[in-house]
C-alpha cells in the first residue's frame, strides 16, 4: 500500500496530546466522585463496574484497531475513536441508573482503545527516532498533569453537587481533537483490496474478554478456585488456542503471529507486563498505605505519588539522548536498574522507618526516572523495528502488554495483601496491619522490578548509538512533509 503523509506536526502533536488527556484524565476523575454518583443515582454494589468495564472494553480493542489502523490508515480509526469516546461521554452525562452508567462508560472505554495506540502510533509516523523520546516526554508530562488533575476535578464536581459535569467537559475537547486531526493530519492511500480478519478479531476480543474478566473479578465477585472463576479463565485460554489456529489461516491475520515472533517485539511486550506491574503496585497501594498507617489526607497521599508522574516525562524527554549514544538496549537496562533502586528503596523504608510522605514521594521520583528511561526507549525501539504497515500492530501490542501487566499485578499484589491481612486477624483499618500488608506489597514490586531489569537484557542488542536517521520509507510506509 502506497501511503503519503502529509502533517502539520505541531498541531497534529496537539491533537496527540488533547485526545490523550481526555482518556488519561478520565481514567482517575470519576474515583473521587463516587460517593456523589451513588447518592444521585444509586447502584453502591455495582460502582466498581465503572472502572472495570471502562479497563476492560479499552484493554480488549487494542489489538483490533492496531490492526485496522496499519490496514486501512491511522486517520480513520482515531477519528472513529474520538467519535465513540465522545458518544459515550454524552451517553454518561445523561445516564439515569447506575446500569445504564456502566454501558455508557463500556462505549467511552470503547472508543479510548482506538484513541491510546493510534495517537503513539501517528506519533512514531511522524517524529523521527531521534525526536521521538522528547514527544514521548510531552505526552508522559499529559499523563503527569491528568494524575493530579483528575482527583482534583472529580472532587470539584462532587463538591459541587454536578457529578455529570465530569463527562460533559469531554465534549469540547474531543472536538478540538478531531478538528485539529481532521485540518492538519493528512493520510493519501492508494485503493486496494483487503481481507479483513473478521474472525480472527471476533475471537480474539471474546478470549481477552473472559480473561480479563477472571483476573479482575477473581477474589472479588468470585473466589480464585470457584467455578466461574475456573470456567472464564479456561474459556479465555482455550479461545486463545482457537485464535491461534484461525490466525495462521488468515491472509490478513490480526495479530500476525511472525510479527509477534520477533525477538523485540516479544520482549518488549514482555517487558510492558512488568511496567504495568509495578505502575499498578504504586498507584494502587501507596495511597492506602500512607492513608491507614498515619492518617494523612488523600490529598497529601496522592500529591506523594504524583511525584512519579513527574520523574517520568523528564526522564522520558532525556532518553532520546542517552539512547541516539548508547542504544535502545543499555538506556533501557539503565532505566531498570534505576528502578530496582527505586523500588528496592521503597520496600525497605516501609519494613525499617516511619512512614513518610516526603521519602515516599522522594523514591516515587525515582522510580517515575527508571519508567521513563525503560518504557520510552523499548517504545521507540519496537516502532524504530517496524515499516509503516506494521507500526501500529506492535505499538498496540507493547502497549496492551502494560495494561494486562496493570491488571495482573493488581489482582496478584491485592492477594499479597489480602493474605497478610487475614493472617493478622483480617482488621484493615488497624495501622500495624496495614504497615505490614503493604510492607508485603512493596517487596512484591520491588521483586518485579527486579524482573523488569533482567527483562530489558531480553532485547536485542543494537548499535552502540542510533546515529543514523531511521531510513525513510518508500512503498511499505509514509512518506511525510511539513508544510
Amino acid at each position: 500500500m502506497n501511503v503519503g503523509l502529509r502533517s502539520e506536526r505541531g498541531p497534529v502533536l496537539l491533537a496527540v496530546m488533547v485526545a490523550t488527556a481526555v482518556v488519561a484524565i478520565d481514567a482517575t476523575v470519576l474515583a473521587t466522585a463516587v460517593p456523589t454518583i451513588v447518592a444521585d443515582i444509586g447502584g453502591f454494589s455495582s460502582f466498581p463496574w465503572l472502572f472495570s468495564i471502562y479497563l476492560l472494553a479499552q484493554s480488549v480493542t487494542v489489538p483490533v484497531y492496531s490492526k485496522l489502523a496499519d490496514t486501512i490508515g491511522r486517520k480513520p480509526i482515531v477519528l472513529f475513536g474520538i467519535a465513540v469516546f465522545l458518544l459515550g461521554s454524552i451517553l454518561c452525562g445523561i445516564a439515569w441508573d447506575m446500569p445504564s452508567l456502566i454501558v455508557f462508560r463500556a462505549i467511552q472505554g470503547l472508543g479510548a482503545g482506538a484513541v491510546l495506540p493510534i495517537t503513539i502510533t501517528i506519533v512514531g509516523d511522524i517524529y523521527s527516532v531521534q525526536e521521538r523520546a522528547k514527544v514521548q516526554g510531552y505526552i508522559a508530562s499529559v499523563w503527569a498533569a491528568a494524575a493530579v488533575l483528575g482527583p482534583t476535578l472529580g472532587g470539584l464536581f462532587a463538591q459541587l453537587d454536578a457529578w455529570r459535569g465530569i463527562f460533559w467537559i469531554n465534549v469540547p475537547l474531543c472536538l478540538i481533537a478531531g478538528w485539529l486531526l481532521l485540518k492538519n493530519y493528512g493520510e493519501k492511500r492508494e485503493p486496494q483490496q483487503h481481507r479483513i480478519d473478521f474472525a480472527g478479531a471476533g475471537v480474539l476480543t471474546v478470549a481477552l474478554v473472559l480473561i480479563l474478566l477472571g483476573v479482575l473479578e477473581g477474589g472479588n465477585a468470585w473466589a480464585w478456585n470457584s467455578l466461574p472463576s475456573i470456567a472464564v479463565l479456561a474459556g479465555g485460554a482455550l479461545l486463545l488456542v482457537v485464535f491461534v489456529v484461525i490466525e495462521r489461516h488468515a491472509a490478513e491475520p490480526v495479530l500476525p503471529l511472525p510479527l509477534l515472533g520477533r525477538r523485540i517485539v516479544w520482549s518488549t511486550s514482555v517487558l510492558g507486563l512488568a511496567i504495568g506491574a509495578v505502575i499498578i503496585g504504586l498507584t494502587a497501594f501507596i495511597p492506602t498505605y500512607l492513608e491507614g498507617s498515619i492518617g494523612v489526607a488523600p490529598i497529601v497521599a496522592g500529591l506523594s505519588l504524583a511525584t512519579l508522574t513527574i520523574g517520568w516525562p523528564i526522564a522520558a524527554s532525556l532518553s532520546g539522548r542517552v539512547y541516539l549514544r548508547w542504544g535502545f538496549r543499555a538506556t533501557t537496562i539503565f532505566g531498570g536498574v534505576i528502578v530496582v533502586l527505586g523500588t528496592s528503596a521503597l520496600a525497605f523504608s516501609v519494613l525499617a522507618f516511619p512512614p513518610s510522605p516526603w521519602l515516599v514521594a522522594a523514591l516515587c521520583f525515582v522510580v517515575g526516572l527508571g519508567m521513563g528511561f525503560a518504557a520510552a526507549p523499548s517504545l521507540v525501539a519496537v516502532q524504530f523495528s517496524a515499516a509503516w504497515n506494521e507500526r501500529g500492530v506492535v505499538t498496540g501490542t507493547t502497549l496492551f502488554a502494560r495494561t494486562i501487566g496493570q491488571a495482573v499485578g493488581a489482582a496478584v499484589l491485592g492477594a499479597v495483601a489480602n493474605g497478610v491481612v487475614a493472617g493478622r486477624g483480617g482488621d484493615e483499618t488497624d495501622p500495624g496491619t496495614v504497615l505490614a500488608a503493604s510492607g508485603a506489597v512493596f517487596v512484591a514490586v520491588a521483586i518485579v522490578g527486579v524482573v523488569l531489569a533482567a527483562l530489558a537484557f531480553a532485547m536485542p542488542r543494537d548499535r552502540g548509538g542510533v546515529v543514523a536517521a531511521e531510513p525513510e520509507p518508500t512503498e511499505t510506509g509514509p512518506i511525510a512533509t511539513v508544510g
